[in-house]
Formats: structure tokens, C-alpha cells, sequence
């Protein structure tokens, strides 16, 4: 049975691992969505943590910033299942939205699966090499 809940321990808090994530991830980009990843070492149990952010230079309301943050979060726990399932290891990732107006959940799904399958594509194969 699919899990479609998004935990406490799968959120990504720690600022720590939140700067380290920026310092030596490695990121994918489609369009509106960037995906900052690092393979990392997490506390029992958990095997990833996310985290999403909306830039405060593109979207300078608040209300605007956490209704955007709510559709990544939401097409994120709808679609966490492909990463789940198709990659081993531990990583925290960081959901990045790059437009510039409000978007259309189901538009950002489809970003959302986009950047997954590509994500899964880019390990799988570097695990390969």
C-alpha cells in the first residue's frame, strides 16, 4: 500500500543539514521546479527528508509564498512514492519554486513528476558508472 502522509521526521528542519544541502548538493531543474539533493547520513528509521521554499524576491506576500509552499507540499506527498520506491539510500532534497506568478497545482504536479523521474534517472545512473 502506497504511504501518501508527509511526517514530522520526513520534513527537513535541521539547519545544519539544511546548509550543507546548499553548499554541496547537487541539483535538477525543470521548470518551475529546482530540486537541491544530497545523499546523507539520517537518524533511524528515516530514509529521506524534504524541505520547500518559494524565494521572497519573487513573491513578496506571505499569504502568496505559503499558498505556493502548500501545492509543492501537497504534489510532493502525492508523488513522493516514485522516489521512494525507485532509489536506496538516505537524502534530504530542498524543493525550490522558480516562477514568477502563481501556479496551477495540476501544472505543478506534472513539474513535480518531470523532476522526480529525472532525479531517479540521474542517481540510477550514477550509481551505474
Amino acid at each position: 500500500m502506497l504511504d501518501f502522509s508527509f511526517s514530522k521526521k520526513e520534513k527537513l528542519k535541521s539547519k545544519k543539514r539544511i546548509e550543507q544541502l546548499f553548499s554541496e548538493g547537487k541539483s535538477i531543474s525543470v521548470y518551475p521546479i529546482r530540486v537541491l539533493y544530497l545523499k546523507t547520513n539520517l537518524p533511524e528509521g528515516v530514509t529521506f527528508q524534504t524541505g520547500v521554499t518559494v524565494p521572497k524576491r519573487n513573491f513578496k506576500s506571505a499569504v502568496k509564498r505559503n499558498q505556493i509552499k502548500r501545492l509543492l507540499r501537497e504534489s510532493y506527498r502525492l508523488n513522493k512514492h516514485l522516489i521512494f520506491n525507485n532509489l536506496k539510500g538516505n537524502y534530504t532534497y530542498m524543493f525550490l519554486y522558480l516562477g514568477k506568478e502563481i501556479p496551477l497545482f495540476h501544472s505543478l504536479e506534472k513539474s513535480m513528476v518531470a523532476v522526480m523521474k529525472k532525479l531517479i534517472l540521474k542517481e540510477s545512473h550514477e550509481k551505474i558508472n
